[in-house]
């Protein structure tokens, strides 16, 4: 009969199994498959696998269940077998594991960013982990070990879903940086102190960067808790060899530090990635010679002190910021960066525009799927050249959140201020073969910019000085399923947008539809219209078919149809634009006109239909 695990680490630490998904690679299954799915096609692997940590002295074996929640089972089709594939790993671990070893289910982060950084709701999260932990209760699981977690609010929702779920044992380990922080910025104490007042039994690290980093994490979150710890780091930071991941931390090195997690205070310890029986028995034999430390006295280390900062007023941020907020109606026109590194056209474009009364132009992010100058990098030349404004577009594609707040800290201190919060830029900017890769959308970018405006990162830690960004969306009036492109525009308001832009309008009655029905969240938001002067029939046919959120009405077709080519169809193109400006005119607050193939005299011309001479100069400071 089983102790309870809580009385068995009173009286000596337990060891844990090391890697199982490292251990399945070895035995030959493909990266890219469902390992979690194995639990019901390939059981007998499963099951040879826990019996050698079985055999290496393992006191703990954890399910084959690292992924097998709702969110992560649907990327593979699998999601209507949550219940069967946690059910049947429970099973296969308690075969093995028998009357004297404990079976811990094992559940890891759901694969996406939870609001308010990504699109799944708190309570989507805690459905989620829900469903899978009772499912492993069902099992007949001891314990529940929550692991590999980046985000502190998400492990909030996981322990309070196990909570629910079942009366069990519940450990929370995260996972974390060389300096100690997860992913989103918070330190050992703030994690170590949050996950003792929610009541987690045990508090632990693993995965992360190898043993010496676990070791140290567990020191500082030792000074904040008197609760137990566990510690289960992979086998070092992984090699590549020959298109092959190695871990090269040896068993002995693996049980040296064993040792010390346990002067740390951890009552588990055991392995993650790279893993294998042979670290077990070996941190096994190391744990042997060690008694358990006495229950320590925590030093009391107090709560920092975090204090968000009230964001700078609109007007206050940019040019752009103080013209909408003073409704001036700005004029903002595109600039596409070049091929290449020679950007003598586009300043020379810039310098054009501002001596024609244009106030603002915007750079888009990573157009065409070819080898372009950054969008950064043009928009900080052509600010510091030309002294005009700038709006960068910015898409959280292929960006995690490290990178995503170092690259607009950097644009801060480069002196730009407007930045357009994208999910992914909307022209057809991948390759066929291309995977984009997203850590937050962009109802999370300007998040993340709310944050940063109120001296925050993302993980709520301070950064210093404060920024001053103002933070543009994308919204799009044609949108084939309008009542979720209105309920993404919601959380962009709420996230904390300061202004909005429409993809090209080519019909001012659609578009006052929909900011009607915007207006109930929305209602002083400054939107910004969009105009496209089309230059032939065949350019309103590549946009209307090939071009995402663009939609050229029939009537508009027709007349570009008539016009044919040349001059003739250019200055009908010429004629829609002033035409729609001018209708759009009393329902926005300025306008974005798109310069085709770089004719930056043709956006100058739409802005005749305004009838206005040169807007009043600034008197914005930087």
């Amino acid at each position: 009969m089983r102790e309870p695990f809580l009385e068995k680490i009173e009286k000596r630490v337990l060891v844990c199994d090391g890697a199982m998904g490292t251990m399945l690679y070895s035995k030959g299954i493909a990266p890219g498959r469902c390992y979690d799915e194995l639990n019901l096609s390939t059981p007998q692997l499963v099951k040879d696998i826990h019996l050698a940590y079985v055999k290496a002295g393992a006191d703990v074996i954890e399910t084959n269940t690292f992924g097998a929640s709702r969110f992560r089972l649907g990327k593979f089709g699998l999601g209507d077998k949550v219940r069967g594939i946690n059910l049947a790993a429970a099973r296969l671990a308690r075969e093995v594991a028998g009357e004297d070893l404990y079976v811990a289910g094992s559940v890891s982060s759901l694969g996406v960013r939870l609001e308010p950084l990504g699109p799944a709701s708190q309570a989507e999260a805690r459905a989620a982990f829900h469903e899978q932990i009772a499912a492993l209760a069902e099992g007949g699981v001891d314990l529940i070990i929550i692991e590999t977690m980046t985000d502190l609010g998400e492990a909030h929702q996981a322990l309070l879903a196990a909570r629910e779920a079942s009366q069990l044992t519940v450990i929370v380990q995260m996972t974390v940086q060389d300096d100690g922080s997860t992913a989103t910025g918070s330190e050992p104490e703030d994690f170590g102190r949050a996950l003792d007042e929610w009541g987690a039994d045990l508090i632990g690290i693993n995965c992360s960067v190898g043993p010496a980093t676990v070791y140290e994490t567990l020191e500082r979150i030792a000074t904040v808790t008197g609760k137990k710890l566990a510690a289960q780091p992979n086998a070092g930071v992984p090699r590549t060899v020959e298109g092959r991941n190695l871990y090269l931390c040896s068993p002995e090195y693996m049980a040296d530090y064993a040792r010390s997690f346990i002067q740390a205070g951890a009552r588990l310890v055991g392995g993650c990635c790279g893993t294998t029986p042979e670290h077990i028995r070996a941190i096994k034999a190391a744990v042997r010679s060690l008694a358990p430390q006495r229950s320590r006295v925590t030093a009391g280390t107090p709560a920092r002190s975090v204090r968000a900062l009230e964001p700078p007023p609109l007007a206050s941020r940019s040019r752009l910021g103080e013209k909408l907020a003073q409704q001036q109606f700005p004029i903002l026109v595109e600039v596409i960066p070049p091929k290449g590194c020679d950007a003598a056209k586009e300043i020379e474009g810039a310098q054009y525009l501002g001596e024609h009364g244009v106030d603002t132009v915007n750079i888009p992010d990573g157009s065409g799927a070819t080898a372009r100058m950054s969008a950064l990098a043009l928009a900080a030349m052509l600010q510091q050249r030309t002294g005009i404004e700038v709006l960068l577009h910015y898409s959280a594609r292929d960006r995690n959140i490290l990178t995503i707040q170092s690259e607009l800290l950097g644009a801060h201190a480069l002196g730009l201020r407007n930045v357009l919060a994208l999910t992914r830029d909307t022209a057809q900017y991948s390759t066929p073969l291309e995977a984009a890769v997203s850590e937050v959308d962009a109802v999370g970018l300007v998040n993340i910019l709310n944050n940063l405006n109120r001296g925050l990162d993302a993980g709520a830690n301070p950064v210093g000085q404060q920024t001053a960004f103002l933070a543009g969306v994308n919204i799009n009036p044609y949108a084939l399923n309008r009542q979720e492109e209105l309920r993404r525009f919601r959380s962009k308001v709420e996230a904390g947008a300061d202004f909005a832009v429409t993809q090209p309008v080519f019909d001012a009655q659609h578009l006052a539809e929909f900011l009607e029905q915007a207006r109930g969240f929305a209602p002083r938001l400054p939107v910004i219209a969009g105009i496209y002067p089309l230059t032939s029939f065949r350019n309103a046919e590549f946009l209307n078919n090939e071009v995402p959120g663009i939609s050229v009405p029939s009537s508009v077709m027709d007349r570009m149809h008539q016009a044919g080519a040349g001059e003739r169809a250019r200055q009908e193109g010429l004629k829609i634009a002033q035409e729609t400006l001018a209708a759009v005119r009393p329902l926005v607050q300025g306008v974005q006109i798109a310069a085709p193939f770089g004719r930056y005299e043709l956006a100058v011309e739409v802005t005749q239909a305004l009838g206005r001479e040169r807007p009043p100069a600034s008197t914005y400071q930087p």
